[in-house]
């Protein structure tokens, strides 16, 4: 399966937020849109980085809860692993896995079309599972 085939199936689209915002305006977001993760760009169209309740987390950690008036450009990650449309989810999956990272932006020529989080990676697993099983059941069953 592809990539494009998981971001087809989404119903969510991409969330920003931008590099100047504050931590604790960086919880509201996520809070409100329901998601362990947001794309950081200036514009909505260029990534300057991604952040995670994962980085907030480690910053409240080592800095205490001062963090909260950071900007979200003092705690994101800015250098972001990514994927094309194109690629397999077992290539998607493996990245994820070696490099412990739960969401990744998706490109297409340079410009974001989409997120793809580890949970849209098991939905997808599952579906492919399932039909293969109900394929199986109609074979066996004549």
């Amino acid at each position: 399966m592809r990539i494009s085939e998981i971001l087809r199936r989404k119903t969510s689209g991409i969330i920003t937020i931008a590099p100047d915002a504050t931590v604790h305006e960086l919880l509201r977001v996520l809070a409100a849109h329901n998601v362990g993760a947001v794309v950081v760009s200036p514009d909505e169209v260029l990534m300057s980085g991604i952040v995670s309740e994962r980085d907030v987390v480690r910053c409240l950690h080592r800095d205490g809860a001062g963090v909260l008036d950071a900007t979200v450009a003092d705690i994101m990650t800015a250098v972001v692993h990514t994927c094309a449309p194109d690629d397999d989810v077992e290539t998607l999956n493996a990245t994820m896995t070696e490099h412990r990272i739960r969401h990744l932006p998706v490109l297409a020529d340079g410009r974001m079309v989409g997120i793809v989080s580890i949970g849209d990676v098991v939905k997808s697993q599952i579906a492919e599972l399932e039909t293969e099983r109900e394929h199986l059941v109609r074979y066996l069953h004549g």
